[in-house]
């Protein structure tokens, strides 16, 4: 079940939503825990148990690693909480990716490639695995301290607005809204728009561009023209950001609704004048979770600059794995790794000196590049298409459909609103605006109607297209 679904949104959400507001209070956390295991189970029932057993596992280590005072055992204690969270995602995401290199090195020395049954990936299982480190470690930092309730562990873990997708809520952040919430109708409001924003940029824009997408990266890559190369990996440019920006959207509008703060996600990345920048802007939670649980302790700015370049450089590729058990995430990382050590190297200083509008545009083209690993499974193919990008071919057809040529315009205006003078401003009223006036609330209630209407519309007559980040 996803959020841009005909079932979502007019059976599970409603039913949800009548039921969370007919209960008291102190029994609303147990009806989002029943909705979010019914949620998850009916995505994947398979492997429901596994993850309950490993939260309510992770739960008593917690709790004994908090009451002991001997810092050996807190230490082993940590250390096993950790390894069992990311033993599952190693089994899970990358056993599959170890044999095949395994079977692919024995072929080479003519050996007999082992058999093995490949290993399904359960949905959200990246997000589950990071959730779970920053409760251990927050609470062996003594950041926070652990929750009372097994119950309310398993809601922070596997809250149906977020737990599939992000945003990665840390746990110090949301620990107390657990505990204790003051939900106002105002923030059911706010909830509302923002989910309705986030629909209408998965359904509207990101599933238009999709459908571009998919008709090149289907296509023969040795005979792409370089229009059609571009035409297919910035229609997968703005895919990929309305698409996730739009699900966190929703995420966070989900939280609202029921009195939860999520953090922000995004903040328009492709406006970035560097890779600096952009990994400030994009999947915001997973940058920050990178640096303070990774970059810092591997010594963040405090040691030589050499080690310093290859801490962040580590960091990254590790990011790109996260994101897929294949050769080319992880070139992906690297790739994006390269640009920030140039950009503390020197590359910040010449796109200083370029300007804003220059600087911008070439941040933008590094990530367009960058995506055609992250779009294509095969390494040789990624470059083989990089090639027809940069080939200067530009005989045959040139096929953009109709409905992208409207869309690309659409998403342009989206993405890039802010270079305007008056953008920071519409920014900040649509998303960082806590309070409205009478008049505003109708604006906004209207146009968020509109955009449900149009949204659902579109759902109903459309093929079906999930979200790209539920396989991570």
């Amino acid at each position: 079940m996803v959020f841009s679904s005909v079932l979502f949104i007019f059976y599970f959400l409603p039913v949800f939503l009548i039921v969370y507001h007919s209960v008291h209070k102190a029994w609303r956390n147990y009806v989002i825990l029943l909705f979010s295991l019914f949620f998850y189970a009916w995505g994947a029932p398979k492997f429901i148990f596994i993850i309950l057993f490993a939260i309510i596992l992770t739960f008593y280590i917690v709790k004994a690693l908090e009451h002991s005072e001997n810092e050996k055992k807190r230490k082993r204690l940590l250390a096993l909480g950790v390894f069992i969270n990311l033993g599952l995602l190693a089994y899970f995401k990358y056993a599959n990716f170890f044999i095949e290199n395994v079977n692919d090195i024995i072929k080479l020395f003519g050996g007999k490639p082992a058999k093995w049954v490949d290993v399904v990936l359960p949905i959200g299982i990246s997000f589950y695995t990071f959730q779970s480190i920053t409760y251990v470690l927050d609470v062996y930092r003594k950041v926070h301290t652990s929750l009372n309730k097994l119950s309310d562990y398993i809601l922070y873990i596997m809250a149906f607005p977020q737990m599939i997708a992000g945003p990665i809520v840390r746990f110090n952040t949301i620990a107390d809204q657990i505990v204790k919430r003051e939900e106002k109708i105002d923030d059911k409001l706010l909830g509302f728009y923002r989910f309705s924003i986030g629909l209408a940029k998965k359904v509207l824009i990101a599933n238009v561009m999709a459908s571009q997408a998919d008709l090149i990266f289907s296509s023969d890559y040795s005979l792409l023209s370089t229009p059609n190369a571009w035409l297919g990996i910035i229609a997968y440019t703005f895919q990929i950001y309305f698409d996730f920006a739009g699900y966190s959207d929703m995420a966070i509008g989900l939280g609202r609704m029921i009195g939860f703060k999520f953090p922000e996600n995004f903040d328009l990345p492709y406006t970035s004048k560097s890779i600096t920048e952009f990994w400030r802007r994009w999947h915001i939670t997973l940058g920050n979770f990178m640096k303070d649980y990774l970059y810092i302790p591997l010594g963040g700015n405090r040691v030589k600059k050499q080690r310093m370049y290859f801490n962040l450089w580590v960091v990254f590729l590790l990011s790109g794995l996260w994101h897929g058990a294949s050769w080319s995430f992880v070139i992906w990382g690297a790739y994006h790794g390269l640009f920030l050590v140039l950009d503390k190297m020197f590359l910040l200083k010449v796109l200083k000196k370029m300007g804003g509008f220059l600087s911008t545009i070439l941040t933008f083209l590094i990530v367009v590049v960058g995506w055609v690993f992250f779009r294509v499974e095969h390494i040789s193919s990624a470059f083989t298409y990089i090639g027809k990008m940069f080939s200067f071919n530009f005989a045959g057809d040139f096929y953009p459909q109709h409905a992208f040529i409207f869309m690309f315009f659409v998403a342009i205006i989206f993405a890039f609103f802010t270079i305007i003078k008056k953008g920071e401003k519409i920014k900040d009223f649509f998303f960082n605006k806590e309070t409205y006036t009478l008049k505003q609330h109708y604006g906004l209630f209207a146009l968020c109607l509109i955009l449900l209407f149009f949204s659902v519309s579109f759902l109903v007559s459309s093929d079906f297209n999930p979200f790209i980040y539920f396989r991570f």
